[in-house]
């Protein structure tokens, strides 16, 4: 008879990540970031099936977690390659170069930052979305930004701080939807909760990157008029620049309000695209198929222009799939084998105040994003694991709803290998820890959330203790 697997010591959980890091660190600074970091996270996959076989799972239990780990992940994988066919598409027929030519026209580097930040909010509110915000506004937006000289990490920043606002408040949001679900809270109940936490992250962001844009001017950044000028008049030339151009992305937004699902509504914007590529630049069939796999490639003469219009494809987003899988197999086992659960139980038990315990879920939520690289099960595990401590604490349910999206949701970009920082850095071409330090809004909802815990500000009780400070009901 089989034996039992038993369950993990806390030091064999943590020798899977200490050894992972050593692994990664390796390869950046030992190898000079020759190896990939598929292969770096295919290596580290070694250490916890290894620590998994010695505590008693056979292969194919280690098998079957990487199988989980990556089927989690195969959402984003498509996503993922179908928002290559589309950027292939719009850039091809004209739709990214229409956007920054006209964006140009009205955004200046001053206050470029803050626009910029301010539009993927509205946008993503409306749409729920923070991925097809930043495929869609956001590369229009990076390549004005790098048109009037704003550095490519600061408006990544800006557009990730934006997208993840929406992402974050907007009812129409799939997580905005689970982390409710998962907590027992009501919908508009755990929205209502997150005001507090993610309104004031979301000014301080526009105030910082108000102040940023300061500092860009002509003199810093190389920006003229006539630089300007001399931009636009180069798109003009390479592609037909037309207002209808904008009805790809319009769609997108359309379909969005009416809650098609991100990947349909990607793929009628994609022939959307088509059509307006044989339309107005008078492409054909073959060409616009070819370049919804290959991407857009263009030699005008002026780079700038090059580099913006050069771009998109399903073959762009291969390396970034690889990526995913990677990790979230990595993740699978670390699961399966009960790594994960040890490691937040460690945590739980430290816990003995409501400080401590935001404190530990949010630290839980940005674990399971760096160990299982999905943002979900960065929402999902933690809520689960602390759902009956809330209570106890005397806390509402849309406390922890409001805490677990707080931890999980804005932070799945900070980390180059989950799921959300590899869509980012591929559809952006920023890397992840190049944006990280202009991500404000995702560095400031954390931290806001363990501020207000250890002071008691805005802590949402059940029934209210006269020690503590009670939120207001919004009305």
């Amino acid at each position: 008879m089989r034996p039992i697997p038993r369950k993990p010591a806390l030091w064999e959980a943590l020798t899977p990540i200490v050894l992972a890091a050593a692994i990664l660190s390796a390869g950046v600074l030992v190898l000079d970031g020759v190896v990939p970091i598929p292969i770096l996270l295919t290596l580290a996959c070694v250490a916890p099936a290894f620590m998994a076989l010695r505590l008693g799972y056979r292969w194919k239990d280690v098998e079957g977690g990487m199988l989980d780990g990556m089927h989690l992940a195969l959402g984003a994988t498509v996503i993922l390659l179908v928002v290559g066919t589309t950027i292939g598409a719009w850039v091809q027929c004209g739709t990214v170069g229409a956007m920054v030519s006209y964006g140009l026209l009205v955004l200046q580097p001053s206050f470029f930052l803050p626009a910029a930040c301010l539009l993927c909010s509205i946008v993503s509110l409306s749409i729920g979305s923070s991925w097809t915000t930043a495929a869609t506004v956001g590369v229009a937006l990076m390549g004005i930004g790098a048109a009037i000289g704003v550095p490519a990490p600061m408006c990544a920043g800006a557009v990730l701080s934006g997208s993840y606002f929406g992402d974050k408040m907007s009812p129409l949001s799939d997580t905005t939807n689970l982390a409710p679900g998962i907590a027992g809270a009501g919908l508009f109940e755990h929205i209502q909760a997150m005001f507090y936490t993610t309104l004031p992250a979301l000014l301080i962001a526009l105030v910082l990157y108000a102040l940023l844009g300061l500092t860009l001017g002509a003199d810093t950044t190389g920006y003229s008029a006539e630089g300007i000028t001399s931009l636009r008049t180069a798109l003009g030339q390479a592609q037909h620049i037309s207002p209808w151009l904008f009805l790809p992305p319009a769609l997108v937004i359309a379909l969005a309000l009416v809650r098609v699902p991100a990947v349909p509504a990607l793929l009628v914007a994609t022939a959307a695209g088509g059509v307006m590529a044989a339309t107005f630049q008078g492409e054909g069939l073959g060409s616009i198929l070819a370049c919804t796999y290959s991407g857009f490639t263009i030699e005008t003469g002026n780079v700038a222009v090059d580099d913006l219009l050069s771009r998109g494809g399903m073959a762009s987003m291969l390396d970034t799939v690889a990526l995913v899988l990677a990790a979230t197999a990595f993740g699978g086992i670390m699961e399966r084998a009960g790594f994960v659960q040890v490691l937040l139980e460690a945590l739980l038990r430290r816990v003995t105040s409501v400080g401590g315990l935001v404190t530990a879920t949010i630290v839980s939520c940005i674990g399971v994003n760096g160990l299982l690289c999905e943002q979900y099960l960065a929402i999902v595990l933690p809520g689960r694991m602390y759902r009956d401590t809330y209570p106890r604490f005397g806390l509402q349910p849309r406390m922890l709803s409001r805490t677990i999206e707080d931890g999980g949701t804005v932070t799945s970009c900070l980390f180059p290998w989950n799921s959300g920082g590899a869509f980012m850095t591929a559809t952006l071409g920023v890397a992840t820890i190049s944006y990280v330090p202009f991500a404000f809004l995702n560095l400031l909802v954390p931290a806001i959330a363990i501020a207000y815990a250890w002071t008691g500000t805005f802590i949402l009780r059940t029934p209210p203790d006269d020690d503590e400070r009670v939120a207001p009901e919004l009305t």
